[in-house]
């Protein structure tokens, strides 16, 4: 065996495989730049991603404001905090199709795409009939941050992002 061979099978042999529960780069909690949205994104049923409002402008200075746009009548007694507002998308490491967004402001739900700019940013794109769309650029929070960005107390963060200690 020549040297060469011989140091590539060593690399080979000690190189570990990627591990199979290693979560998505997309997992976290993301900016919007419209009102200062905070979206948890995490793991949802059948493999797809999934994205709850853990904070806005508006609700900052209200946590309690009800969505009262939503167009299921049983949802309006609910909290805008807390809301799924991202669902159903599946696909990735880099792109996540076939989900739906949901605007609090119009209670509406749009279909869309995810894609992973890089590791800190998101491009989330909601289209009403396909053909008239919408898109913004998430921003990843850094986890230092996040218990000091909630007014009103802290986020409820799921086991995906909660700090421990």
């Amino acid at each position: 065996m020549t040297p060469l061979l011989a140091v590539l099978a060593v690399l080979l042999a000690t190189e570990e495989p990627p591990a199979a529960d290693s979560p998505q780069p997309v997992y976290g909690v993301w900016q919007s730049p419209s009102l200062g949205a905070h979206i948890e994104i995490t793991p949802c049923e059948g493999g797809a991603i999934c994205g709850k409002l853990l904070s806005a402008n508006p609700p900052k200075n209200n946590p309690e404001l009800l969505d009262i746009h939503n167009k299921d009548p049983a949802k309006r007694q609910l909290t805008m905090i807390g809301q799924t507002v991202i669902e159903g998308f599946k696909g990735g490491p880099h792109k996540w199709t076939g989900g739906h967004v949901y605007n609090p402001v119009d209670g509406r739900h749009y279909s869309g795409t995810i894609s992973l700019v890089d590791n800190n940013h998101l491009k989330l794109k909601g289209c009403a009939l396909r053909i008239i769309c919408k898109s913004q650029t998430l921003t990843r929070v850094e986890q230092a941050i996040l218990p000091s960005i909630y007014a009103f107390g802290p986020a409820p963060l799921s086991a995906t992002t909660r700090r421990s200690g």
